[in-house]
């Protein structure tokens, strides 16, 4: 993967990005997104922001080596710290970690927020603590996307701060418009979830130890929650 050819899982996340965007890519990595959609003539601006510095160099060399340092400024800095007032942000993709580190990033980062930037995030897992903070901030999910990339399932939730939408717990922990599309791809992500689940059920009724009732009550919950869904 390269600034020329993104992943796929990236070109799903550049998908969202509207043409004209003034794009913020927090932990940008080496840049390539950025970098990508500026190639493409898709967004007039960006700011790459890293908050470790080999990552941070990585962004921009790509950067440079492509000519756009006029158009893309890469900052070392902790999350939306990174994203200044005059830098007039329209889009923010924050990509490829754990859902509660990018609730964490935006929880911690909202006097950076203007309130009219889209959000466009690709949580490593976690995704229901993320659209649980969505939710609470009064964001809108205006779409949502699962891919299946080198055996991993990988979600794409894009929001915006429209009126101020309660999803119901199934909805925070399946997503919303997933289980109104039911893509081939999430009923088979979610076949193997349940397989875990009943697995995991099965070691903790022969465990050595107690296992804690509420955890058990709670796995016990979400097997029941993709059982239903895969029957509807």
């Amino acid at each position: 993967m390269n600034e020329h050819t993104l992943s796929m899982r990236l070109e799903r996340v550049a998908a969202h990005v509207p043409m004209g965007a003034r794009l913020a890519d927090i932990g940008s990595d080496h840049a390539y997104l950025p970098v990508a959609l500026m190639r493409r003539g898709v967004i007039e601006a960006a700011v790459a922001g890293e908050v470790a510095i080999t990552p941070f160099q990585a962004a921009e060399r790509t950067v440079r080596e492509n000519g756009l340092e006029q158009h893309v400024t890469v900052r070392l800095a902790d999350g939306l710290a990174a994203i200044k007032p005059a830098d007039a942000i329209t889009a923010i993709s924050v990509c490829g970690m754990g859902g509660e580190t990018i609730r964490d990033i935006l929880e911690g980062g909202k006097a950076h927020l203007r309130g009219h930037e889209r959000l466009i995030l690709q949580p490593n897992g976690g995704e229901q603590p993320l659209r649980h903070w969505l939710m609470e901030n009064g964001y809108t999910l205006l779409d949502e996307e699962l891919l299946r990339e080198n055996r991993f399932y990988y979600e794409i939730i894009v929001a915006e701060r429209t009126t101020p939408v309660i999803y119901s717990a199934e909805q925070l922990y399946f997503g919303p418009l997933q289980m109104q599309a039911r893509s081939p791809v999430f009923l088979a992500k979610w076949q193997r979830m349940l397989r875990q689940k009943q697995k995991t059920l099965a070691s903790f009724e022969h465990a050595r130890q107690a296992v804690p009732e509420d955890k058990v009550a709670e796995i016990a919950r979400q097997a029941r929650w993709i059982t239903a869904l895969l029957a509807g």
